[in-house]
Protein backbone atom coordinates (compact mmCIF):
# COMPACT_ATOMS: atom_id res chain seq x y z
CA UNK A 1 0.00 0.00 0.00
CA UNK A 2 1.49 3.63 -0.93
CA UNK A 3 0.08 6.95 0.86
CA UNK A 4 0.01 9.99 -0.93
CA UNK A 5 0.29 13.78 -0.26
CA UNK A 6 -2.37 16.24 -2.34
CA UNK A 7 -2.65 19.58 -1.28
CA UNK A 8 -5.93 21.21 -1.15
CA UNK A 9 -6.34 24.61 -1.90
CA UNK A 10 -8.94 26.68 -0.68
CA UNK A 11 -10.46 29.64 -2.51
CA UNK A 12 -13.30 32.19 -2.80
CA UNK A 13 -14.43 32.24 -6.01
CA UNK A 14 -10.87 32.22 -7.94
CA UNK A 15 -10.77 28.30 -7.81
CA UNK A 16 -10.31 27.78 -11.48
CA UNK A 17 -8.42 30.34 -12.51
CA UNK A 18 -5.84 29.68 -9.73
CA UNK A 19 -6.22 25.94 -11.08
CA UNK A 20 -5.47 26.99 -14.81
CA UNK A 21 -2.91 29.07 -13.93
CA UNK A 22 -0.77 26.01 -11.89
CA UNK A 23 -1.54 23.96 -15.05
CA UNK A 24 0.06 26.79 -17.03
CA UNK A 25 2.71 26.24 -14.74
CA UNK A 26 3.23 22.66 -14.37
CA UNK A 27 1.65 21.17 -17.29
CA UNK A 28 -1.03 18.37 -17.54
CA UNK A 29 -4.65 18.21 -16.94
CA UNK A 30 -7.19 20.07 -15.43
CA UNK A 31 -10.57 18.53 -14.04
CA UNK A 32 -13.48 20.92 -12.58
CA UNK A 33 -16.59 19.96 -11.06
CA UNK A 34 -19.11 23.35 -10.43
CA UNK A 35 -21.47 23.39 -7.74
CA UNK A 36 -24.33 23.37 -10.34
CA UNK A 37 -22.65 20.30 -12.37
CA UNK A 38 -22.92 18.49 -8.65
CA UNK A 39 -26.64 19.76 -8.27
CA UNK A 40 -25.16 20.96 -5.04
CA UNK A 41 -26.23 25.37 -5.59
CA UNK A 42 -26.65 26.72 -1.87
CA UNK A 43 -26.61 30.33 -3.22
CA UNK A 44 -26.97 30.85 -7.29
CA UNK A 45 -24.25 33.60 -7.51
CA UNK A 46 -22.06 30.64 -6.92
CA UNK A 47 -23.17 27.94 -9.06
CA UNK A 48 -20.24 28.08 -11.07
CA UNK A 49 -17.92 28.09 -8.40
CA UNK A 50 -15.38 25.14 -8.40
CA UNK A 51 -16.88 22.54 -5.84
CA UNK A 52 -13.98 20.13 -6.56
CA UNK A 53 -11.53 20.98 -8.85
CA UNK A 54 -7.88 19.08 -9.36
CA UNK A 55 -4.56 19.65 -12.15
CA UNK A 56 -2.86 16.43 -12.20
CA UNK A 57 0.94 16.61 -14.30
CA UNK A 58 2.29 13.52 -16.01
CA UNK A 59 5.15 14.37 -13.71
CA UNK A 60 3.50 13.26 -10.43
CA UNK A 61 2.21 16.60 -9.81
CA UNK A 62 -0.96 16.92 -8.28
CA UNK A 63 -3.04 19.77 -6.37
CA UNK A 64 -6.49 20.37 -5.49
CA UNK A 65 -8.89 23.03 -4.77
CA UNK A 66 -12.29 24.42 -4.20
CA UNK A 67 -14.28 27.87 -3.81
CA UNK A 68 -15.38 27.96 -0.04
CA UNK A 69 -19.20 28.79 -0.40
CA UNK A 70 -20.16 32.26 1.13
CA UNK A 71 -21.85 30.42 3.95
CA UNK A 72 -18.57 29.31 5.55
CA UNK A 73 -16.06 31.18 7.39
CA UNK A 74 -13.33 31.65 4.46
CA UNK A 75 -10.14 34.42 4.84
CA UNK A 76 -7.81 34.61 2.31
CA UNK A 77 -4.13 33.93 3.83
CA UNK A 78 -5.38 32.79 7.22
CA UNK A 79 -5.19 28.86 7.19
CA UNK A 80 -1.04 28.36 7.59
CA UNK A 81 0.09 25.89 5.07
CA UNK A 82 2.96 25.89 2.03
CA UNK A 83 2.67 23.31 -0.67
CA UNK A 84 6.52 21.79 -1.18
CA UNK A 85 7.59 21.38 -4.75
CA UNK A 86 11.12 19.07 -4.55
CA UNK A 87 13.14 18.13 -7.32
CA UNK A 88 16.22 16.97 -8.10
CA UNK A 89 16.95 18.82 -11.02
CA UNK A 90 18.53 22.97 -10.26
CA UNK A 91 17.34 23.63 -13.95
CA UNK A 92 13.44 21.89 -13.96
CA UNK A 93 13.50 23.93 -10.39
CA UNK A 94 14.17 27.11 -11.63
CA UNK A 95 11.90 27.12 -14.41
CA UNK A 96 8.91 25.92 -12.22
CA UNK A 97 10.06 29.47 -9.84
CA UNK A 98 10.48 32.18 -13.21
CA UNK A 99 6.40 30.81 -14.46
CA UNK A 100 5.44 30.43 -10.79
CA UNK A 101 6.78 34.13 -9.70
CA UNK A 102 4.52 35.46 -12.39
CA UNK A 103 2.62 38.67 -9.73
CA UNK A 104 3.77 36.90 -7.26
CA UNK A 105 5.83 37.76 -3.95
CA UNK A 106 9.24 36.64 -3.39
CA UNK A 107 9.76 35.69 0.39
CA UNK A 108 12.58 34.05 -0.25
CA UNK A 109 15.14 34.26 -3.45
CA UNK A 110 15.87 30.73 -4.96
CA UNK A 111 19.08 30.56 -4.00
CA UNK A 112 21.37 28.37 -2.68
CA UNK A 113 20.80 27.33 1.40
CA UNK A 114 22.76 25.55 4.15
CA UNK A 115 20.28 22.59 3.28
CA UNK A 116 19.85 22.37 -0.04
CA UNK A 117 21.38 23.45 -3.17
CA UNK A 118 18.30 25.47 -4.34
CA UNK A 119 15.99 26.69 -2.00
CA UNK A 120 13.06 29.40 -2.28
CA UNK A 121 9.47 30.56 -1.26
CA UNK A 122 7.55 32.60 -2.84
CA UNK A 123 3.47 34.02 -1.87
CA UNK A 124 1.69 33.98 -5.30
CA UNK A 125 -1.25 36.15 -6.59
CA UNK A 126 -3.73 34.02 -5.12
CA UNK A 127 -2.18 34.26 -1.45
CA UNK A 128 -0.63 30.34 -2.05
CA UNK A 129 2.68 30.77 -0.28
CA UNK A 130 4.59 27.69 -2.27
CA UNK A 131 8.43 26.42 -1.04
CA UNK A 132 10.66 25.21 -4.30
CA UNK A 133 13.74 23.13 -3.61
CA UNK A 134 16.30 20.81 -5.22
CA UNK A 135 16.29 17.88 -2.90
CA UNK A 136 20.15 17.13 -0.72
CA UNK A 137 20.92 13.93 -0.08
CA UNK A 138 20.92 13.79 4.02
CA UNK A 139 23.39 11.12 5.09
Amino acid sequence: MSVTTTTHLNFRGDAREALDFYRSVFGGRTVVVTYKDAGAVGNEREADWVMWGEVVGDDGFHVMAYDVPSQLPWNLGENAFFVSVRGEDAEEISALWGRLAEGSTVVRPLESAPWAPLYGMLTDRFGVTWVLDVAASWS
